[in-house]
């Protein structure tokens, strides 16, 4: 793809050159037809013509071959002048192939190739009988002139280039540190599942002693803790399923094969003997949240109903960080928090009101700047969807949808 817009770019500029030396030809010809009143240059003729189409063709090449263009073109202007032609018809096209010399090649042959151009002009003054100071003061400043502005356009297009390179070296890295952001944030859900995994195990454990203990004695306990543990094993195969594919996802990115329970020397935020955060929990959180200037109302809509660990967890992080969001950027505003059960979904709606930035106290940790990789990645791993954006009537709004 990058070859194929350089090869379209190089195409652009050559047709570009081309139609220069075809415009710098038509001109010359139409501009030699009547030469300077009172000046003993003679009209162009055909010969007149055929030297200035040798003179100014040269510059389709200008771009591949300044020098050797800015020689053949000065060249054949000498031998213009030599047979009496107006010097000036003729003057545009070496004059560009200096430009062009001293915006693609160093400074001292674009020097070299300036005063060249100054003795031409000198030379031009001579046979029009007039080397006057004025002759020799064009002689001066006109190359001047035009070796300068190519020395800027050179400067000028390194220093593109440089900005070109930094920008590729910067969109690199920034693609780095995603693909590091988003490695990390899978290890830290692969060790919430882990935990997840756990407490279920232990729930079959639990249940799988106490059908034992109480099969002949009460049947019917053991038939309901023989549910409990078919209930619970399907819960955590899912769970398995999902934190294997994170699993695989970093070996792919090239991450850390290490224990999903300690990667990065992190401990996780609970253990099997605790329960694990969900849905049921969010008012602590709006009640945390707003003793730290974020006032937060919550709704529940419809018939709350249990769901699977994995779901509230899910469900409690995308709150999480997008209230930590408000907290941070635009405190203190107001939040509103919505829980909706639907029949086959839950659904999660965060927003804020927008209050304008204010300067955050001490105890609030910054950004990483990864909380929306994060909030997606779970919401992706769950079957999910995530909606984040700004507001018409101001604030932020996240919206999480996830099947249950």
């Amino acid at each position: 793809m990058e070859r194929t817009g350089q090869l379209i770019g190089r195409r652009q500029r050559w047709f570009l050159d081309v139609a220069l030396a075809v415009a710098f030809t038509v001109v010359a010809v139409l501009l030699g037809r009547e030469p300077e009143p009172g000046s003993q240059w003679q009209p162009q003729d055909a010969l007149g013509i055929a030297i200035t189409c040798l003179v100014n063709a040269p510059l389709a090449a200008r771009r591949r071959l300044p020098l050797v263009v800015f020689a053949l073109s000065s060249s054949v202007w000498v031998l213009f002048i030599t047979l009496d032609y107006w010097p000036v018809v003729n003057s545009m096209g070496p004059f560009l192939a200096l430009y062009t010399v001293a915006s693609l090649r160093p400074l001292r042959p674009a020097a070299v190739c300036a005063v060249v151009m100054g003795a031409v002009w000198v030379y031009a003054g001579w046979r029009a009988g007039q080397p006057t100071p004025a002759v020799f003061a064009q002689a001066v400043v006109f190359p001047a002139v035009g070796c300068r502005f190519g020395v800027a356009a050179r400067v000028s297009a390194h220093r593109a280039d440089r900005l070109a390179e930094l920008a590729e070296q910067l969109r690199r890295e920034q693609q780095d540190r995603m693909r590091r952001a988003v490695a990390e944030e899978q290890r830290r859900i692969a060790r919430e599942l882990h935990d997840v995994v756990a407490h279920h195990m232990s729930v079959i454990n639990v249940q799988g002693g106490l059908a034992s203990y109480v099969f002949d004695s009460a049947p019917e306990t053991a038939r309901s803790a023989i549910r409990t543990i078919n209930e619970t094993s399907h819960e955590v195969l899912g769970e398995l399923r999902r934190m294997l594919t994170l699993l695989r996802t970093d070996a792919d990115t090239g991450g850390p094969h290490a224990d999903p329970r300690h990667a990065d020397g992190d401990a996780p935020e609970s253990t099997p003997y605790t329960p694990m955060p969900g849905v049921s929990r969010l008012g602590e959180m709006a009640e945390r949240i707003t003793a730290a200037g974020v006032s937060v109302d919550l709704h529940i809509r419809g018939a709350p109903r249990p769901l699977t660990p994995g779901i509230e967890l899910c469900a409690y992080r995308v709150v999480q960080e997008a209230l930590t969001n408000v907290l941070k950027h635009a405190r203190p505003a107001n939040a509103t928090v919505v829980v909706s059960y639907d029949p086959r979904e839950l659904t999660i709606t965060v927003t804020d009101d927008g209050r304008p930035h204010r300067s955050l106290p001490d105890n609030v940790p910054p950004s990483s700047g990864h909380g929306l990789i994060g909030m997606r990645e779970r919401a992706r791993l769950y079957g999910g969807t995530l909606d984040v954006g700004r507001r018409a009537e101001g604030g932020f709004r996240v919206r999480l949808v996830l099947p249950a």
